[in-house]
C-alpha cells in the first residue's frame, strides 16, 4: 500500500527542468541515439580543447588560457565573415586586400593574416606575404604554374583555411604555449 502511494505521488509530481535535463543527459537509454553537435562552431572547437586538457594529467592549470583561444576563434570568426576582399590576380597567384571599416575586424584581419604567413610560408610551395595597410591586410599568395591555378580558386579564405595547423594551434593558445605572435 505505501508502495502504491509512493508511485502515484511520484507520477504525479512534476519533474524539474534540471532533472529532466539531467535524466536525458546523463544515461541515455541503451540503443538511444545521442547528438553529437554542440551546436556552434566556436563553442566546439572550445568544448573539444577544454576536454583535451580535463583528460591530460600533464596540463599544467596555470597557463591554460580559454579566452585566449576564444579570443582567436573570434578573430577567425571576424576574417572569415565580415571581412571584404579585393583579389588581383598576379603571376603565379594572387593578392588578395583583406579590409573593413569596423575596427574589431581591421584587428583581426591584422592579427591573422601576419600570422597565417609566419606559418604557412613556403608550405605546398606556395610564397606567403603580409603587409599590414590602413583597413586591414594585403595578404599575397604565389607559386608554380599548378599552384597558380590553385591560390586563384581558393581566394584568400580558401588559402587562410590551407594546411591542417589549426587545430594544434588551437591547442597551443588554450594551453598557453607559444605561438606565432598571437594572443
Amino acid at each position: 500500500m505505501i508502495r502504491t502511494i509512493a508511485l502515484c505521488l511520484a507520477i504525479s509530481i512534476p519533474i524539474s527542468a534540471s532533472a529532466q535535463h539531467a535524466q536525458h543527459t546523463e544515461h541515455p537509454a541503451p540503443g538511444a541515439q545521442r547528438p553529437v553537435e554542440t551546436g556552434q562552431s566556436a563553442f566546439a572547437a572550445i568544448q573539444e580543447i577544454v576536454e583535451l586538457a580535463l583528460d591530460d594529467p600533464e596540463t599544467d592549470w596555470t597557463k591554460v588560457n580559454i579566452p585566449a583561444l576564444q579570443a582567436h576563434l573570434v578573430d577567425m570568426d571576424n576574417v572569415t565573415l565580415r571581412a571584404g576582399v579585393e583579389t588581383r590576380m598576379q603571376e603565379g597567384g594572387a593578392m588578395f586586400t583583406v579590409t573593413s571599416d569596423d575596427p574589431s575586424v581591421i584587428a583581426s584581419i591584422q592579427r591573422m593574416a601576419p600570422a597565417h604567413v609566419a606559418t604557412m610560408n613556403g608550405v605546398r610551395g606556395w610564397r606567403l606575404t603580409a603587409e599590414l595597410i590602413d583597413g586591414g591586410a594585403v595578404l599575397t599568395a604565389v607559386g608554380d604554374a599548378a599552384a597558380q591555378d590553385q591560390i586563384r580558386a581558393l581566394g584568400f579564405i580558401g588559402v587562410m583555411t590551407v594546411g591542417m595547423h589549426h587545430q594544434d594551434h588551437h591547442l597551443a593558445i588554450a594551453l598557453g604555449q607559444p605561438v606565432h605572435g598571437h594572443h
